[in-house]
């Protein structure tokens, strides 16, 4: 057939059947393809946008809740250093006085010196001293003689009595054999009266001596009781002259001379107003004293015999060590502290009284305090208190008792298990039971 010749019907029909086909496919396909991207896009889409509008709630509800910073307390440890100031003062401190009155003749230590026990310091010119112990000696040889003259008489008077005893025995013998020979009619009754007037005349006699002797015991008891007064005033001004020389009382080291040749010296010790003055100051030097005041909160912590470690600015490179030897077992009510008293060796001579000196204790704690930092405590009206976080992440305060301050840490000694969050910085806007979301704090 020629290309020029017009078609037939049928293959128009032919021809219009295939187009309405293709047609009818193309839609169909185009269908297809539409709804396996709709599924697509349903499958990747929708979850994408349900879990962005699960963030965008979980955003909103979080931006609502407060965030704070929360810790949790750690437990001291079992060892604690406790260091506190100190003051060093000497063991053994006295001020010298005279017991003598007179005029310093000489001394003989100054400022500085170290001087042992019983050693000369100085030496006073007393003149009525002297005098006073020369009368009361010859008053006590006064006294010894009236006492040897009292036994004396005394002696003299037992001898009387045994004479005159003798002398009635036989007055007495005679007048009974003079009664006997009057009865025989041998002699007359004038005779024996005779002889019983001489019997009782050596019995008065008798009697006499008795009487003498009596008096001459109590002569001799007052003789002896003045010898002894007399030789207690005797004794007492040869003491005071021996206070001529003052002698140092103990071991130590000369802290002050107050005198020097020549000054009138008054005997006392400077109670009262007469003028007198102290001569010298000694401290002993070979153990100290150190005094610590210790917190109450610590003193319960301390015994007797525990040692410590003492330093001084000066000396920064000398540790020296002290042993607790007393406490004044009361609690100042003014400092709330306890006067505690540690002993330490200086035979070196390194340390002075009147030091400041550092102690340091080292404490065994069995139930050693938890430790946190002082910024999580809230003080109001209630007390002491720490916020805490509970299971609900709800805020608590809880009340707390504090104990050691270190300055930027403190010691809690009761009101926590050491399970709790605490807020690290509470403030008044983290009200009881609020809902908050705790955040660790990092290391």
């Amino acid at each position: 057939m020629d290309s020029q010749d017009p078609p037939s019907p049928d293959s128009e029909q032919e021809t219009t059947y295939r187009k309405q086909r293709r047609g009818i496919g193309g839609i169909g396909w185009a269908v297809i393809g539409v709804v396996f991207f709709g599924t697509l896009l349903t499958i990747g889409i929708l979850p994408r946008l349900t879990q962005r509008s699960e963030l965008q709630a979980a955003v909103k509800e979080a931006s609502t809740i407060p965030s704070v910073n929360v810790m949790t307390p750690r437990r001291a440890t079992g060892i604690s250093n406790l260091e506190l100031p100190g003051s060093v003062v000497a063991l053994n401190q006295t001020t010298v006085y005279a017991r003598s009155t007179g005029y310093l003749r000489r001394w003989y230590a100054d400022i500085g010196d170290r001087v042992r026990a019983g050693q000369l310091l100085a030496e006073i010119d007393s003149p009525d001293i002297d005098q006073q112990v020369l009368q009361a000696k010859a008053e006590l040889i006064q006294a010894q003689a009236n006492v040897l003259q009292s036994r004396a008489s005394l002696a003299k008077g037992v001898s009387d009595l045994k004479q005159a005893r003798a002398n009635l025995l036989i007055a007495r013998q005679s007048w009974e054999r003079w009664q006997v020979l009057v009865k025989q009619g041998a002699v007359a009754q004038q005779d024996a009266d005779t002889k019983y007037a001489a019997y009782q005349a050596n019995l008065a006699n008798v009697e006499a001596a008795q009487n003498t002797i009596s008096s001459d015991s109590a002569n001799v008891k007052v003789a002896q009781a003045n010898a002894y007064a007399i030789q207690a005033n005797f004794q007492r001004n040869t003491i005071l002259q021996s206070y001529k020389k003052v002698t140092a009382p103990f071991a130590g080291v000369v802290t002050a001379r107050n005198v020097n040749t020549g000054v009138l010296i008054t005997s006392g010790n400077g109670s009262t107003n007469t003028g007198n003055t102290s001569l010298y100051t000694i401290a002993a030097y070979d153990a100290l004293n150190v005094n610590v005041n210790v917190p109450q909160s610590s003193s319960a912590l301390l015994n007797t015999g525990q040692t410590a470690q003492i330093t001084v600015r000066e000396l920064p490179q000398r540790v020296f060590t002290g042993k607790v030897v007393r406490t004044s077992n009361a609690i100042d009510p003014n400092t709330r502290t306890l006067l505690t008293q540690l002993k330490i060796d200086n035979l070196s001579g390194a340390l002075r009284p009147g030091m400041y000196a550092s102690v340091k204790f080292a404490i065994n704690r069995t139930n050693p305090p938890f430790v946190v930092p002082d910024s999580v405590l809230v003080i109001d009206a209630k007390g002491t208190q720490v916020a805490t976080i509970t299971k609900n992440q709800t805020v608590h305060y809880q009340k707390v008792a504090v104990g050691r301050d270190y300055g930027t840490e403190l010691e809690i000694t009761s009101g926590l298990t050491g399970n709790e969050s605490l807020i690290a910085n509470p403030t008044v806007d983290e009200t009881e039971g609020l809902h908050v979301q705790p955040i660790a704090e990092t290391k």
